[in-house]
């Protein structure tokens, strides 16, 4: 029975918490949950053996298995390093943080060194089995390759951020074209998904993205296009809402501990 403990105890948290109470984590034990508001981690834990806790370092020291990141790119880099020297496996879904190259890098060596591994859930997006072999044929032909993510979204959920302008609710327009690396350090929270799927190819400096604001649009739909000699994938998925992100980790857990696996 493998262990795991939630850091982040929001709406995707719970997300993943219910899963588990209704059985779908079964090869799983919840042994902690963890927020800065320790009453979220308390109401969390509730119907369950879990430990509500308030500080990260208290859960890497109960030694779970696996740690599940659903809040902050900055709580990915404050604990992923020394979880995974402490031989802890993390799946976190503030992807964004690996578009740090130093940290990135960093994080690998901490994985090397503790025998565990860094998991990453394909989140709103899908297709990264395909996307990575076509990275690797193309490395291995020795041919180009080009990578892009395009997302349309709604201008409210923009808001709050520096590409965000009251004429985007009367009018269709591309706010943002440029490497994905850029895209993430304007949108920290917007574009895990492009990090993602730009890791699994040519890596975010050299992935590109761009984001159309839509007047009215509900969700996000996005469209990740990769292309080398002789072969195209295009990936296309629309959501209403940010709950599948939550539910890849789900898929994803189930997967580890199939005996049928797929990838």
């Amino acid at each position: 029975m493998k262990t795991f403990a939630i850091a982040g105890c929001g709406h995707l948290g719970r997300i993943v918490h219910k899963a588990y109470m209704n059985g779908l984590l079964e090869d799983y034990t919840l042994i902690a949950t963890f927020s800065l508001r320790r009453e979220d981690a308390e109401d969390l834990a509730k119907g369950t053996d879990a430990k509500a806790l308030s500080s990260i370092d208290e859960v890497i020291a109960l030694k779970p298995d696996f740690i599940i990141e659903t809040a902050s790119i900055a709580l990915v880099k404050d604990f992923a390093v020394k979880a995974l020297r402490s031989g802890i496996s993390i799946i976190p879904l503030s992807i964004g943080a690996f578009a740090d190259g130093a940290f990135k890098e960093e994080a690998l060596k901490a994985a090397k060194e503790g025998e565990s591994r860094i998991y990453i859930p394909s989140g709103a997006v899908g297709g990264f089995d395909v996307l990575r072999t076509m990275a690797l044929i193309a490395s291995a032909e020795g041919h180009g390759i080009k990578a892009g993510i395009h997302t349309h979204k709604g201008p409210d959920s923009l808001k709050n951020t520096p590409l965000y302008d009251d004429a985007l609710q009367n009018a269709e327009k591309t706010v943002f074209s440029g490497s994905t690396s850029h895209a993430i350090t304007l949108l920290p929270t917007k574009v895990n998904v492009a990090v993602a799927s730009a890791l699994a190819t040519t890596g975010p400096d050299n992935a590109s993205a761009e984001i159309t604001s839509v007047p009215g649009f509900i969700g996000d739909d996005h469209c990740i296009t990769v292309e080398t000699e002789g072969l195209k994938a295009t990936v296309d998925i629309y959501s209403a809402t940010s709950d599948i992100a939550a539910w890849s980790i789900v898929t994803l857990m189930r997967n580890l501990s199939s005996q049928m696996v797929f990838f």
